[in-house]
């Protein structure tokens, strides 16, 4: 059976109905104790670690039950359990037995509990009182006299520790009885700097419990403030961790060290300067506080500051000879971490103090990327507050900018333009271009290789986000869309984005766009929209290469069996031929196949004569309805197609595109324009 959970005398048990004992109330205690099991069915050890005591305060650092007093002598042998002659025999009691326990208190205060047996039988079993150290209960209640008796008694030792190992000494402390602690320290005041088993001596936990006069008695007696606890936190930083100004003010004056450093590296400055607490600051400096101690991290307290946006514990710092550009083991300065966390007052006080804004981290990033990188994360944007970060953000770039070499920006590689183009900031991005960054800037070829694709542009981060507003302010702004290995149209055709795609295309995108790293035979563009029949006329229309679709070295003959076909770039084999994929090998994919017929005839309206190989005839007798279309590849082609596409040629894509604005008849425009099936031409 589990231990059972034991209600403290004159307390009610929130699933105890008192009436439901009232039998057992009316009886004596001989009666009762004869009734009663003699033995427990807990240990009496288990059920005094879960005893409720009303009096017993708690504390994260402190055990619930601390008082309790080890054994005298080893425990007896129980006798073995008997029955009540009036009534049947009893088995003796197994965990599985037990179907509930219940607790109660008698009238006489008894503590009793009842739990019913599988076999349905009800048991009650007396509880045993607990057994409570007296001077540790004496220092609870506050009772100065018992405390003074008991230190006298021989047999009364102060310096024996509970499990916890505390003495007498800390719960005195922890419970801020001060008279208590003078008495105990006149007994034995060699134990003053003794420690708990978490390394706690009696002036931290006073400290911790802001109980001011035992703090004062304790260092009068000689404690030593610099005694570390586990953390290697001294009195003085908890003290200032407590934000109290007179507890810092007392450990100083009683010569604790102001320099010490916790298992983090932090000082009590760096955790008042993390509080923007001046006064203490203040304190710890005429002490003797160094401003420039770095942490495990080599973090200063300036960079502290910086961090979190505590613009009084900077000033106050910088005022007592702080570096202003320090670094922090990443080599990150107090600028670039307020610009990091968004601290526009930072910032603007940082700058107007002339700190460096081109003083790169080790990954090479200047302030400026950083704002524009973290400016207005997407955790902000969950917030109701996230407009007024946004602007904070664009404000910081505004501060930033004219203070930003633009040289430096381009020895780092890359471009604030591109952060703000991947994390789609809009409104950065559109300062940064009015401000006169280069929006062609590309990313250094180590920057490149971060990414699969070795994009280099931001225009091709907006792209590939779908940023139409971004697309659309970079090319108006002079982007060059044909700047990237993989070309942002191609980008676009693959999201089937129309609207990207004719955004590109007008502002001169390359719509003959190749992927070096998969050779084809065809246009990659034609590749990535056989899907999307509108956007494949518009290419075709924009001067795309129709005709090397119909370029296959196999011709009329037997084509051999498309191979599945590894990435060159990653592929193993010894010897790979980067053989250029055909027109016909692609259209016969699983996924492409079934719009063989559409697609050959869209593309037949921009050739002339052409032989269709024989994979593609294949596809078009799969289907009846396709018929017409291999009809139409058959030579010669029409006279009308013929002088079509030599006007298209002359004119250019250029010219055609500006058609409509030229002395030219409507059907003229249309049958140019391959819409001539609308009408009786």
């Amino acid at each position: 059976m589990a231990a059972a959970h034991v209600s403290m005398p004159g307390t009610t048990h929130n699933n105890m109905d008192f009436a439901d004992y009232s039998l057992y109330s009316e009886l004596s205690d001989d009666e009762l104790m004869e009734l009663a099991i003699e033995r427990s069915i807990a240990d009496a050890q288990n059920s005094a670690s879960d005893t409720e005591s009303s009096k017993t305060p708690t504390s994260p650092n402190r055990p619930a039950a601390r008082w309790q007093a080890p054994p005298s002598h080893p425990p007896q042998p129980q006798p073995e359990l008997t029955a009540c002659p009036a009534n049947p025999p009893r088995e003796t009691i197994c965990p599985q037995d037990v179907n509930s326990v219940s607790h109660f208190v008698t009238g006489n205060g008894k503590r009793m509990m009842e739990y019913r047996k599988y076999d349905g039988s009800l048991q009650v079993a007396h509880v045993p009182e607990e057994e409570f150290d007296p001077i540790a209960k004496a220092i609870l209640e506050g009772d100065v006299g018992s405390v003074k008796l008991l230190v006298k008694q021989p047999g009364c030792n102060l310096l024996k520790p509970n499990k916890d190992g505390w003495m007498p000494l800390h719960e005195a402390a922890y419970y801020g009885q001060d008279q208590c602690i003078k008495i105990l320290l006149r007994a034995q005041p060699g134990m003053i700097n003794q420690c708990t088993l978490n390394e706690q001596t009696a002036l931290m936990i006073a400290v911790v419990m802001e109980h001011l006069a035992c703090m004062e008695c304790l260092l009068e007696k000689g404690a030593d403030p610099d005694i570390t606890n586990k953390d290697r936190e001294t009195p003085l930083y908890k003290a200032c961790e407590k934000e109290n100004p007179t507890m810092v003010a007392m450990l100083l004056n009683y010569g604790a060290s102001v320099n010490k450093s916790c298992i983090q590296g932090w000082t009590a400055l760096h955790e008042s300067v993390c509080r923007n607490n001046v006064e203490i600051c203040e304190m710890l400096l005429k002490a003797g506080a160094k401003v420039s101690i770095p942490n495990m991290y080599g973090i200063t307290p300036i960079f502290v500051a910086a961090q979190s946006g505590k613009v009084d514990a900077l000033r106050m710092l910088l005022k007592n000879g702080a570096d202003l550009n320090s670094e922090a083991a990443d080599g990150a300065t107090a600028l670039y971490e307020a610009c990091k966390n968004g601290h526009e007052g930072t910032v603007q006080f940082l700058l107007s103090q002339n700190a460096d804004a081109n003083k790169p981290g080790k990954t090479g990033l200047l302030p400026i990327h950083i704002a524009a990188q973290h400016g207005n994360d997407s955790k902000d944007l969950l917030t109701f507050g996230c407009t007024h970060k946004i602007v904070r953000a664009t404000n910081i770039i505004s501060m930033l900018i004219p203070a930003t070499s633009k040289a430096r920006v381009k020895r780092s590689g890359i471009s604030p333009l591109h952060l703000a183009a991947e994390r789609n900031r809009n409104d950065i991005l559109e300062l940064l271009i009015e401000a006169g960054f280069d929006v062609n800037a590309t990313l250094s070829e180590g920057r490149s290789m971060m990414y699969e694709d070795r994009r280099s542009t931001a225009l091709y981060f907006a792209v590939m986000n779908n940023n139409i507003n971004a697309t659309t302010m970079l090319l108006k702004a002079g982007a060059n869309p044909n700047l990237d290995t993989f070309n942002p149209v191609l980008v676009a055709l693959r999201q089937g984005c129309i609207q990207t795609v004719t955004l590109l295309v007008e502002h001169g995108a390359n719509v003959n766009s190749y992927i070096p790293t998969h050779p084809t035979t065809f246009p990659a563009s034609v590749m990535f929209c056989m899907k999307y029949l509108t956007l494949l006329k518009y290419l075709m229309d924009n001067g795309c290469d129709a005709l090397s679709c119909f370029n296959c070295v196999y011709g009329s003959n037997p084509h051999p069996p498309i191979k599945t076909r590894c990435n060159p770039r990653y592929d193993s084999d010894e010897a790979v031929e980067k053989t250029c994929i055909q027109f016909c090998e692609v259209i016969s994919s699983e996924h492409v196949s079934r719009w063989a017929g559409p697609i050959i005839d869209v593309l037949l309206d921009y050739v002339g004569h052409v032989k269709l190989c024989a994979r593609l005839i294949e596809h078009l007798d799969s289907f009846h309805e396709w018929q017409c279309i291999k009809e139409r590849a058959m030579p010669p082609r029409p006279l009308m197609q013929l002088c079509r596409l030599k006007i298209r040629k002359l004119l250019g894509t250029k010219r055609l595109k500006k058609i409509h604005k030229l002395p030219v008849a409507p059907r003229l425009i249309k049958f140019l324009n391959h819409q001539e099936r609308k009408q009786d031409f």
